[in-house]
């Protein structure tokens, strides 16, 4: 039954499961005082630098500084989307997931999701029974589009006319506010509507469960624009989704994607038996593109043209990978010989030698290549820049095993010693006790709000230490503890761990907040988390306190009230 899973259910499945004894499936795990310790999984290191406390529900490397709960260490490790790890987790724990089939949004995604289908299928019956079809087929055919390839990817002809599907679609009681909500239809300036696809040759997009997300159209002829993709709705976001990726998927195991930019790149490398290619939708790479693509592979392949539009959507893709390179991951940069797109470049070299022809570059080869053109390195103080541009690039890649690999080749480059090279990129022994050190230093120099939140997280049972009055008067009087108070509210009306709290605010901005607090107060004690608390709180009263202060001594001394007087009288500062 399809449905929202219930908030008090994903508390109790993460406390239910064991966290180490999930990861002990995966990693081996030793005892390291209250926690658990490993060689990190998603990065490569020497020394254990991934803990894991049972206590709290929670993993985090202080290495790569990854971190999360149950359900996050199965969609990073696994490469599993939220709901199949949930799944997954409900099996373990032998529990049925219940569903809310209340939400109202929910019923109205699963209205649209249906007009998107009946869509589809009104499209591809026109391929075979539109008076204008002709003109389409041929187009394929001379695309070299088989009749079998086409029906994967379920391409369909959207005909001449302005209410074609409108029309009908109305046979099947779908009305044309329900296309229009689904992308399919254009509200007219005076009243009406008409089909947003005419004369085009239709793409649907798909998610990997096969629903039809939106649709892309191509004209037959040279007019413009020569692609219309849906716009934005309810079910369908360009910068998260990916064409073909369900059928890459379905294709058999997967050891790399390739990612193109258009809808016939990824059909014709499907045809010439390259089943493992994905387009973005009419924007450039995003991070969300590059978390779905790691979730199912952990190689990433970018295939360009060899022009400038595709050297800047590979240098974008370079930006966003470096962060996301941890343990096993790679990408690589493939630019195709000049004139050819990836369509153009399999008809003539075919599957065999399509990379052979193409210059393939490693992530690390493409960054020195690219910065080397745009500096003289004959001289010493070329090969000085080279090394302080590559700096902030090496910065932003945490996996030590890359960064070793990246100071060799940077000291080729530049003929300078590679330990000096090493220092500068940040390449350093890390110490376990200077990881302690830096984790206290950065919790002490957080605000007050997050002071406190991060010694609730580390023990959430000491917010009931912190009594509602009190809290209502923070609330009142200092603008930013809205976070703080989401998360006592939390924790005071139901008993969560530090897991559970964290996964109650998946998908909003504050997760992000929580799991960085969270990291940097993973070592505090109960028991000093306790007195801490006590203190935090008396300077947030305190600055409470005065924000009352300045917004009395704005009020002439008749508009005070007896008690306003008295805080006035007892205010020394």
């Amino acid at each position: 039954m399809a449905g929202r899973i219930p908030e008090q259910f994903i508390d109790d499945l993460v406390t239910r499961i064991d966290i180490v004894e999930l990861i002990e499936n995966y990693l081996p795990l030793r005892k390291a005082g209250k926690e658990f310790q490993a060689l990190c999984p998603f990065h490569g290191e020497k020394t254990p630098s991934f803990t894991v406390s049972r206590e709290k529900q929670f993993y985090h490397c202080f290495g790569c500084g990854v971190h999360g709960t149950a359900i996050g260490f199965l969609m990073a490790y696994r490469n599993l989307e939220f709901l199949e790890a949930v799944e997954e987790l409900a099996d373990l724990a032998g529990v049925q997931i219940p569903r809310d089939t209340t939400d109202k949004n929910l019923v109205d995604s699963k209205e649209v999701f249906e007009v998107l289908g009946e869509a589809e299928t009104f499209y591809k019956s026109q391929l075979r029974t539109a008076a204008s079809k002709e003109k389409a087929i041929n187009y394929l055919k001379n695309r070299g589009i088989s009749g079998e390839t086409a029906k994967v990817f379920g391409i369909g002809y959207a005909p001449e006319g302005w209410r074609n599907l409108i029309d009908n679609l109305a046979k099947n009681g779908i009305t044309e506010e329900k296309l229009a909500r689904g992308g399919l239809a254009i509200k007219k300036q005076t009243s009406g509507y008409y089909d947003r696809f005419r004369d085009r040759i239709i793409f649907p997009i798909q998610d990997k469960r096969g629903r039809v997300l939106g649709f892309g159209g191509r004209v037959l002829d040279k007019s413009e624009p020569k692609y219309l993709n849906s716009p934005e709705t309810e079910v369908f976001h360009k910068g998260t989704e990916l064409y073909g990726l369900k059928q890459a998927v379905a294709s058999g195991q997967l050891e790399s994607l390739i990612v193109v930019e258009g809808y016939m790149d990824v059909i014709s490398l499907y045809q010439f038996g390259i089943r493992n290619s994905v387009a973005t939708l009419g924007t450039a790479v995003t991070a969300t593109h590059l978390d779905k693509l790691f979730r199912h592979v952990s190689k990433v392949v970018f295939c360009f043209d060899g022009d400038k539009a595709g050297k800047r959507a590979a240098w974008k893709g370079l930006e966003l990978s470096l962060p996301k390179i941890q343990g096993n991951r790679q990408v690589e940069f493939c630019f195709l010989p000049e004139g050819h797109d990836p369509d153009s470049a399999v008809r003539e070299f075919g599957s065999d030698r399509f990379f052979a022809a193409s210059k393939v570059y490693s992530l690390i080869d493409y960054l020195l290549d690219s910065l080397r053109q745009k500096l003289d390195l004959s001289s010493g103080e070329g090969k000085a820049n080279l090394l302080a541009t590559i700096k902030p690039f090496m910065e932003k890649l945490s996996d030590t095993t890359l960064k070793a690999v990246a100071a060799r080749k940077i000291s080729d480059a530049t003929k300078f010693d590679e330990n000096l090279v090493r220092q500068e990129i940040g390449l350093i022994p890390r110490v376990n006790q200077r990881k302690y050190i830096n984790a206290i230093k950065n919790y002490t120099s957080r605000s007050l709000q997050e002071q406190a939140i991060g010694l609730i997280l580390a023990s959430p049972s000491l917010a009931n230490q912190i009594s509602e009055a009190e809290m209502d008067f923070i609330r009142d009087n200092l603008s930013d503890c809205n976070i703080l108070f989401e998360v006592w509210e939390k924790c005071t009306s139901e008993d969560l761990t530090t897991g559970s709290l964290i996964e109650r605010f998946r998908g909003t901005a504050t997760e992000q907040i929580l799991l960085e607090i969270a990291t940097v107060s993973n070592h505090l004690e109960e028991g000093q988390s306790a007195v801490e608390l006590k203190e935090v709180f008396k300077k947030l009263h305190s600055k409470g306190v005065e924000q009352q202060i300045l917004s009395i001594k704005n009020l002439s001394l008749a508009d005070l009230t007896e008690e306003q007087k008295q805080l006035l009288r007892g205010y020394k500062k």
